[in-house]
C-alpha cells in the first residue's frame, strides 16, 4: 500500500568561528583539560561572537541545507526551529530565519524542548507532512548556550557550546514498510516532576535571563535509562531492532552517557556518530550537527537506518527512526 513519508532532502550545519579549547577554562576555574575530557569527553566547543544570535547561526545552517538540497528559501512550506535560546522572547527566531532566507509564503515557529528539541521538531515536521499541511519542511536546531552560562560553575559552563544544524524533509511516496526512506517512527515523552534537575533560573517571571542549573548525577541516571528505552520503543513501532540500525546519532551531551546508552541499546560504538569532543553540548543543535557531520564524513549514506535520541530539561526525551 502506498503511503506518505517525510524524506531527508538536504542537510547542513554551522559553527561559530571562535573555538574554545578546554585549556582556556584553566585560567578562571579550578579545572583542567584532563578533568573535562575524563568526565565529559569534550575537548573543545564553539562560542558565538558578540552580536551573533541564534537566528544568525540557524540561518547559516539553513542555507547550507538548502544548498545541499538544491533548493531556495522560497521552496519551503514550513520552518520549525528548535531552540531554548531564541534571540527575543518574541517573535520566534524561526520567523527571523524565514525573513533571512527569503521565504514569504510559508509559515515558521519555534519549538522548545531543550536538548530534546530537535527530536520533537522532527516529529512535528513529520506530522505536518503526513497530514498534508506541508510538503517541504526546514527543521533547524540552533543554540547560543554560551549566553546562559554561570562562568563560576565548573560543573556546567565547560560542557556547553554554540552551533546550528538543519534538515529539509520532503513528502515522498513509500510502500508503508520499514524499507521506506524517510521517518519511520517517533517516540516523544516528558515528565514535569523532574523540572528541577535541569533548568534556567530566569525568564519572564523574574524579568532576567538567568543561567543554567543542573543536577548532573541525576540527569545522567535518567538519561541512560530513558534514552535506551525511547530508542527501543521507536524501533518496536516499525518491527525493527538494534541489529537493524546502521547509525545511532545521539544527543551529544557527554561521552559516558553516549557509551552507556549504546551499551544498553545493544549497539557498538563503531555504529555511533560522536561529535561531542569537538562541539560540546549544543543542546537542540547537537543532533542535526552530528547528522550533518556524519554525512560530510561519509558515514551516513542513502538507505542507512538511523536512530536519533535525546533528553533535555523538562524532563523531555524522545527518539526518531528514519531511513536516510
Amino acid at each position: 500500500m502506498t503511503t506518505l513519508r517525510a524524506v531527508v532532502k538536504g542537510v547542513g550545519h554551522y559553527l561559530p568561528a571562535r573555538t574554545v579549547e578546554n585549556s582556556e577554562f584553566e585560567a578562571t576555574l579550578d579545572t583542567t583539560d584532563e578533568w573535562i575530557r575524563t568526565r565529559s569527553g569534550i575537548e573543545r566547543r564553539h562560542f558565538a561572537a558578540e552580536g551573533e544570535t541564534t537566528s544568525d547561526l540557524a540561518t547559516h545552517a539553513a542555507n547550507a541545507a538548502l544548498a545541499d538540497a538544491g533548493l531556495t528559501g522560497a521552496d519551503i512550506d514550513a520552518i520549525i526551529l528548535a531552540t531554548s535560546t531564541a534571540d527575543n522572547t518574541f517573535p520566534s527566531a524561526a520567523t527571523m530565519v524565514q525573513a533571512k532566507i527569503g521565504n514569504t509564503t510559508g509559515y515558521a515557529f519555534d519549538i522548545q524542548a531543550v536538548c530534546a528539541g530537535f527530536v520533537f521538531a522532527l516529529s512535528q515536521a513529520n506530522a505536518l507532512i503526513l497530514s498534508g499541511q506541508a510538503s517541504r519542511v526546514l527543521v533547524i536546531g540552533a543554540e547560543t548556550f554560551s549566553r546562559i552560562m554561570d562562568w563560576t560553575d565548573r560543573g556546567t559552563c565547560v560542557l556547553f557550546g554554540d552551533g546550528a544544524g538543519a534538515l529539509i524533509l520532503e513528502a515522498a511516496p513509500g510502500n508503508g514498510d520499514s524499507a521506506d526512506r524517510g521517518i519511520l517512527a517517533t517516540d516523544l515523552n516528558s515528565d514535569g516532576r523532574y523540572r528541577d534537575l535541569l533548568y534556567v533560573d530566569g525568564g519572564v517571571a523574574t524579568q532576567n535571563t538567568g543561567v543554567l542549573r543542573m543536577q548532573g548525577k541525576e540527569v545522567f541516571r535518567h538519561a541512560v535509562e530513558k534514552l535506551a528505552q525511547t530508542a527501543h520503543t521507536a524501533l518496536d513501532k516499525v518491527g525493527l531492532s538494534a541489529d537493524d540500525v546502521d547509525w545511532v546519532v545521539p544527543h551529544q551531551a557527554n561521552i559516558r552517557i553516549i557509551q552507556s546508552t549504546a551499551k544498553k541499546l545493544g549497539v557498538g560504538m563503531d555504529r555511533v556518530v560522536v561529535t561531542v569532543q569537538d562541539h560540546g553540548n549544543t543542546s537542540a543543535a547537537s543532533i542535526p550537527l552530528a547528522l550533518s557531520v556524519g554525512v560530510a564524513n561519509g558515514k551516513i549514506k542513502r538507505g542507512d537506518l538511523v536512530v536519533t535520541e535525546a533528553i533535555g530539561g523538562g524532563l523531555a526525551w524522545g527518539a526518531v527512526v528514519l531511513r536516510w
